[in-house]
């Protein structure tokens, strides 16, 4: 069994691991990241299997909650718990730091991040229709759990 290590890591790393996650197509440069966080907390998470950049999850604070923002896996490392890995320790690190709810959003046709909230106890609050995209595949759904 691959050992899997989650630790804090910077944006740069961040940026090179979800430059591998094709999913999520044009994936935020440094400056957005910085433009979108700003000064409010915030946590950079990546996974390493065996030494390799494996997947990632950011996350900050939004409206007092704690909101997950963006995350992945590389698609050679799938199927080994990385995801639910990144989400445990960025759970752990949220409810330590005194949140009470986690929230996400994704998009419809992202049917395994969807399931993978739904499996978490994550609870649908919200359904944004993309502007300019009426397909009911790329409407935004807003996930929310109690920590």
């Amino acid at each position: 069994m691959k050992k899997i290590q989650i630790r804090e890591a910077l944006i740069s790393e961040m940026i090179a691991v979800a430059d591998m996650v094709p999913e999520l197509g044009a994936t935020p440069r440094e400056d957005a990241y910085r433009e979108t966080i700003g000064d409010k907390p915030q946590l950079f998470l990546l996974a390493e299997v065996d030494g390799k950049p494996a997947g990632f999850k950011v996350g900050y604070e939004l409206d007092g909650f704690w909101f997950s923002w963006l995350g992945g896996v590389h698609p050679g490392f799938r199927r080994m718990g990385i995801a639910r890995a990144l989400a445990d320790r960025q759970d752990e690190w949220a409810r330590n730091q005194g949140y009470s709810h986690i929230t996400f959003k994704t998009i419809n046709r992202l049917r395994g991040m969807l399931k993978f909230g739904i499996d978490r106890g994550f609870n649908i609050i919200k359904i944004d229709k993309e502007p300019g995209k009426p397909e009911e595949v790329e409407y935004r759904i807003w996930l929310r759990r109690e920590l």
